[in-house]
């Protein structure tokens, strides 16, 4: 398999806001299929490297990904918050999804 393409999205080294690194809430999906996955980190460049090289996540494991999506916040506890929101209540998934033109299962 190739390199997973970035069609929607540059990936941000870091952006930094009153010299702290920001965190980041993050959709992808698998390059082959309509399969996402949502997570949290604070390097998200890394996270998709982790991700495409099977260090990531057992979900993730064996495919290449691509960013869909991703929310940038100053601490990782509200990435987390974030995060955590987004996979407990299907409306803030969905409402998330229908903007980015998702169909939501």
């Amino acid at each position: 398999m190739g390199q997973p393409s970035m069609e929607r999205f540059m990936l941000p080294a870091h952006i930094y806001l009153n010299g702290e690194v920001m965190n980041y809430v993050y959709l992808i999906q698998r390059v082959d299929a309509n399969i996402f996955y949502l997570g949290s980190t604070t390097d998200l460049k890394r996270r998709l490297q982790e991700h495409n090289k099977g260090t990531g996540c057992k979900a993730t494991k064996g495919y290449q990904w691509k960013i869909k999506y991703y929310e940038a916040y100053q601490t990782i506890e509200e990435a987390r918050k974030r995060e955590s929101l987004l996979k407990r209540h299907r409306g803030s998934k969905r409402a998330l999804y229908d903007r980015l033109e998702i169909e939501f299962k």
